[in-house]
């Protein structure tokens, strides 16, 4: 397990080499899974999901509290994302008793693997601005457990999260998700991003580019700066294959495109591994070699050539990182057949 104050760090991340040098489901259900970093299939049934403790919650409600937190499964409002805000304006301190609190606890716990879900609750009480998980986080229920529309949103600082036991079919997570942390006083952190828990996946990107030869990361470099951050329009997909910024996966070499894929899987290493696994056959389902790699060249911390911004993108997924002036991730991934 983590140290409590230390960064996240998968075990297959590797070092990075000195810049100047710059180097659930598949057609293989095995292979998906050790891309994915654990099993689909074979799970305790037993033990509980934040789709049944969402359900448990959704049951307990009164009557006075559906008001607030409850809304059809058609409500535009189950789409949106966004990287600081409170999906029904109401903390859930503010809305429900000390059990039902600890149930959303449990919830927010479960979407993320065992092994990292103390670094994220970490994160949601350090950028909750002191006011706590209690005091920071905000959820909505959308639909109705068991009739197959369903969704649990759970939002704050640097958050949103989803569950929706597959309601929401072809999209990864049950839609767009964000996550963030700022980890340090200051709002622009050192070029390093000391004690940032999502640091490690900058890191794990510019292997990428230090495994590129020159004309690759010249097409690869972007030089302006990335795409504005606008709530659920930051994540609005292209649909595009041709005229993204960066490289295309294509013109990189196999072995390159598998460093891609298990670079991909680390960054997918804090969630579930169902979310994990159905993420990556969403994401092959783009045509692997359409996606395209960009880093952007204006927006590097401290001028040391780690790039701090990047992003991933294809005509039905979007995966990008601004770690400038500290971590901001959006995250899109649909069926490009949806």
């Amino acid at each position: 397990m983590n140290s409590p104050r230390g960064p996240l760090q998968p075990s297959s991340i590797l070092r990075l080499p000195h810049l100047d040098r710059r180097r659930f489901l598949t057609t293989s259900a095995l292979g998906l899974a050790a891309v994915a970093g654990g099993p689909a299939m074979g799970q305790d049934k037993s033990t509980p999901t934040s789709e049944t403790l969402a359900a448990q919650l959704h049951g307990s409600l009164d009557e006075a509290q559906r008001k607030v937190l409850c809304f059809d499964f058609s409500d535009p409002l189950r789409d949106k994302v966004d990287n600081n805000w409170m999906i029904t304006r109401r903390s859930i301190r503010d809305v429900l008793r000390a059990d039902q609190q600890d149930l959303v606890r449990q919830i927010f716990r479960h979407l993320h693997r065992p092994e990292h879900a103390d670094d994220m609750m970490r994160q949601m009480v350090e950028d909750s601005e002191g006011k706590g998980f209690e005091g920071g986080t905000s959820v909505a229920l959308f639909g109705e457990p068991g009739t197959g529309k369903f969704e649990f949103v759970l939002t704050g600082r640097h958050c949103t999260r989803r569950c929706d036991g597959d309601s929401v079919a072809g999209a990864a997570f049950g839609g767009p998700i964000f996550y963030g942390h700022q980890s340090g006083p200051k709002d622009e952190e050192p070029a390093n991003h000391p004690g940032n828990i999502f640091w490690y996946q900058a890191k794990r990107v510019n292997e990428v580019f230090a495994a590129m030869d020159g004309r690759q990361r010249s097409a690869a470099l972007v030089d302006g700066h990335s795409r504005p951050e606008r709530a659920s329009e930051t994540v609005r997909l292209s649909g595009q294959k041709k005229g993204l910024p960066g490289i295309r996966l294509g013109e990189l070499s196999r072995d390159q495109r598998d460093l891609v894929r298990k670079v991909m899987s680390d960054l997918l290493q804090p969630f579930r591994a169902v979310d994990a696994q159905e993420s990556m056959r969403l994401v092959e389902s783009q045509g692997f070699e359409d996606l395209h790699l960009a880093y952007f060249k204006q927006q590097d911390l401290g001028g040391d050539g780690v790039w701090d911004v990047w992003q991933i993108e294809g005509p039905q997924m979007l995966w990008y990182f601004r770690g400038e002036p500290h971590v901001h991730c959006w995250v899109h991934i649909r069926d490009a057949r949806a």
